[in-house]
């Protein structure tokens, strides 16, 4: 069995009506250097394009990429057997109606396609009334397997305080929440003038800011029952893991470090889970190296389809011709998947 555990889902719907083009675009948040327009294709399509500073395209969704026939068809020509769809980068800011009409669509979706694609339910991080609803509607009504959010919203990480009553909802539930990373952090002029250094690296800082906040917090010691899926692996976290819990077998001099990172490894151990977005752009020594460090049963195959064709296509056989063993394959592209977010 293969599971694409990162696929995107978004409102084909809005492309054809002004009215709801208008409403997406207007909720752009221009206050945070974030701007959104629309370009029409040579060939009748529309696509809306995000920057991030203007000028700095990051996000592109192309009209006609995520209808449900070409996506069944896509995954039947990979021999793929379900996906979890996201929602791509839109999350960082999208109002509840908007979440709820996604929830919406990707639902239709889940049934339409007898339950092979998965949602996650699309929430902004407020603790209201109205988004508890929509959380328990999604996941008691619809059966949605979690919860997405995104790294981080306007200049704070999901460790603020800001959301400690929105996460003390999802404890309560002993949610599993993807995590997607931001095209760029909260800092990032130095990532701008450089196309694949914004659109790659920016989103690798992101998540590492994101991920060892969260774990050398407290974040975790409040919200024990939660479960974080982080995409882009972390932002490489396997690189750093060594480095960000230093071991020393003598007193040092000078106390530079801080050496009781029991806690942080608990959480990381306990808490946090990997997804890779997409194997073939790390390459094989680096994703052999990453299943070494962190182990296969903690990271998720993922393609970030429509993206690129070839993400989806050939990211199964990349993972199968690993120097890896079968199970730890299998963890990879199915197993893993399954137990973090209850999939049967």
């Amino acid at each position: 069995m293969i599971i694409d555990a990162n696929l995107y889902w978004f409102d084909e719907s809005i492309f054809d009506n002004e009215q709801l083009l208008e409403q997406f675009l207007n909720e752009i948040p221009k206050q945070y250097g974030i701007y959104g327009y629309v370009k029409n294709q040579l060939n009748g399509k529309k696509q809306i394009v995000i920057e991030k500073p203007k000028g700095c395209q990051n996000l592109n969704y192309l009209q006609g990429e995520y209808q449900l026939e070409r996506i069944i068809a896509d995954l039947d020509n990979a021999h793929i057997d379900q996906a979890i769809l996201k929602v791509p980068g839109c999350l960082e800011w999208m109002s509840l109606d908007m979440c709820k009409r996604f929830n919406q669509g990707m639902y239709r979706y889940y049934k339409e396609s007898n339950g092979r694609l998965i949602p996650l339910a699309v929430v902004p991080p407020i603790a209201s009334q109205d988004v508890f609803e929509e959380i328990d509607h999604c996941i008691n009504d619809y059966g949605f397997k979690g919860v997405q959010l995104s790294a981080h919203y306007g200049d704070k990480y999901l460790d603020d305080e800001i959301f400690e009553s929105f996460f003390d909802k999802l404890d309560s539930l002993h949610t599993t929440v993807y995590v997607h990373h931001t095209p760029l952090p909260v800092e990032y002029n130095d990532l701008l003038d450089y196309d694949n250094l914004r659109r790659s690296y920016g989103r690798c800082v992101d998540q590492m800011i994101a991920v060892c906040r969260e774990i050398f917090s407290d974040f975790f010691e409040k919200h024990t029952h939660l479960k974080f899926v982080h995409s882009m692996l972390g932002g490489g976290f396997f690189t750093y893991v060594n480095m960000l819990m230093p071991q020393s077998s003598k007193k040092d001099t000078v106390s530079r470090f801080n050496m009781d990172h029991h806690l942080a490894k608990k959480h990381l151990d306990e808490n946090i889970y990997f997804e890779m977005s997409h194997s073939q752009p790390w390459g094989k020594e680096q994703l052999e190296c990453a299943i070494k460090v962190l182990g296969s049963s903690n990271i998720i195959w993922g393609s970030s389809y429509p993206v690129r064709e070839e993400w989806l296509s050939q990211g199964p056989d990349f993972v199968q011709n690993l120097d890896l063993d079968e199970k730890q394959k299998q963890d990879i592209l199915s197993l893993t998947a399954k137990k973090v977010y209850g999939i049967d």
